[in-house]
């Protein structure tokens, strides 16, 4: 029996590389599967080996793995190739994006998606992002790549744009965790959740949300949560993934539009121009915002994992529990032939016909031995959409500044950004956008570094 050979680029991210490892290796068809771990830090490298060691101990299976700190030794004929990680990590750059903005008063929460956070991060990443399909064209042309590192829809569409030969899908947990948050809130069993979303990475809406009742029947969910909501008994704090989020951002959003968001309230909050305002401490507070709350979840997320490595250290049996994460459907699927349905970031080509073509769209997808297949969904409600095409404004642009290498559409994204547009004028945000380019200028692309903006 043959099993495949599955690159893990940015395997330094331990704990993620244990989720995804993990999950694979307890499908029957997987469990001889070889993982090509590379990174460029060495020492987190040596680490995830150590983990992955003691996974395949702990299962009892004969999967193998190699280390890698050259790429091109990592991709050669894999099978599928995993990439997860984040270009000029938490310090400097991801800090850098949320001081600078802050000098000129725009705040924002996680700062990795859209916004000015989002789009510093997509220039940063998406030119090495373009350097693995140069590698996987070379090395092993007919692997899908499975991408999970944010701005995710920005990634999609330029990854596409410039090399559409290969096969991607851009995968997130979002539409799983909400799931699980809201079906915490009904109290009822996430088993018994049946659910339709579609739109955008991050900004995609449950357009049905039921139950399955015993005689078979569906019941939908949507007025119980709005009464919650009303009530105020929704959302519930035993449904809070993250102490300092408070779901209230996502319910208020249901309430004006009539549908449930799939990312996050603190995400959310600055997608939209409506919660994160000057003077408006008054919002903050009802909403339960959470300022800076990426740094600060970065900060617990170091601690966490050095507690976890000693942990993983002493002992020669871990845990694995299966994770919400889709990789490993989509890889059993397409090397036994057995058929699932996932939810993937894919390129629109009529998927959802009032989106532009060639956006990234987030639709669920059926996954067989021939790939991945995206479903068509129509007959969004217009007010959705609407949200969505104020956020693909900003992917646009700061693609088109990447494949034109024109700096000046890095200056119209943060323009067109609703929540930089609704803070800052012109000026300011010119401004803004010279002091980011300058902060980052060893992590970008040379016609972003090469002089400063001539100020109009």
């Amino acid at each position: 029996m043959s099993f495949p050979k599955i690159a893990f680029i940015g395997a330094g991210s331990t704990v993620f590389m244990k989720n995804i490892v993990g999950d694979v290796l307890q499908w029957e068809a997987l469990k001889g599967a070889h993982f090509s771990l590379m990174d460029i830090n060495e020492q987190r490298l040596l680490e995830s080996e150590m983990v992955f060691k003691k996974l395949v101990s702990s299962l009892n299976v004969p999967a193998t793995c190699s280390v890698h700190t050259n790429q091109k030794e990592a991709l050669r004929e894999a099978n599928f190739v995993v990439v997860a990680f984040q270009i000029g990590g938490f310090e400097p750059c991801t800090v850098t994006d949320f001081e600078i903005p802050k000098k000129f008063g725009l705040r924002q929460t996680i700062a990795d998606t859209i916004g000015i956070g989002g789009i510093m991060r997509g220039l940063r990443t998406v030119p090495h992002l373009w350097k693995i399909c140069e590698d996987m064209l070379e090395l092993c042309p007919n692997a899908i790549m499975l991408q999970y590192v944010n701005p995710m829809a920005i990634n999609t569409w330029a990854i596409t744009k410039k090399y559409p030969e290969i096969k991607q899908v851009g995968l997130c947990h979002s539409v799983q965790h909400t799931v699980n948050e809201l079906a915490s809130d009904l109290k009822i069993p996430v088993s018994k959740i049946h659910y339709l979303s579609a739109g955008i990475n991050h900004v995609a809406y449950f357009l049905k949300f039921e139950e399955l009742l015993d005689d078979g029947s569906y019941n939908d969910l949507y007025p119980a949560l709005k009464k919650g909501y009303e009530d105020g008994f929704f959302p519930r704090p035993e449904s809070m993934t993250h102490a300092r989020c408070p779901n209230k951002v996502r319910y208020e959003m249901m309430k004006r539009v009539g549908y449930f968001a799939t990312e996050s309230s603190e995400h959310f909050a600055e997608y939209v121009p409506w919660f994160i305002k000057k003077d408006r401490e008054d919002i903050i507070e009802k909403f339960g915002i959470p300022l800076d709350e990426y740094p600060k979840r970065c900060v617990e997320q170091v601690e966490e994992w050095q507690n976890q490595l000693e942990e993983f250290t002493s002992k020669d049996k871990i845990d694995v529990p299966n994770s919400v994460e889709y990789a490993s459907q989509i890889i059993n699927s397409v090397w036994t032939g057995d058929p699932s349905t996932i939810y993937g970031n894919v390129s629109n080509k009529g998927f959802i016909p009032d989106l532009p073509d060639g956006c990234a769209v987030e639709v669920p997808c059926l996954v067989d031995a021939k790939g991945i297949h995206p479903n068509q969904v129509t007959d969004i409600p217009p007010q959705l959409t609407a949200i969505m095409r104020s956020n693909i404004n900003v992917q646009e642009l700061t693609v088109e500044a990447l494949i034109s290498q024109d700096r000046q559409y890095v200056y119209h994204a943060a323009m067109m950004d609703p929540h930089t547009g609704a803070e800052l004028d012109l000026e300011q945000i010119w401004l803004m956008v010279d002091d980011l380019l300058e902060a980052h200028k060893d992590w970008l692309p040379e016609f972003l570094s090469k002089t400063s903006h001539e100020r109009l």
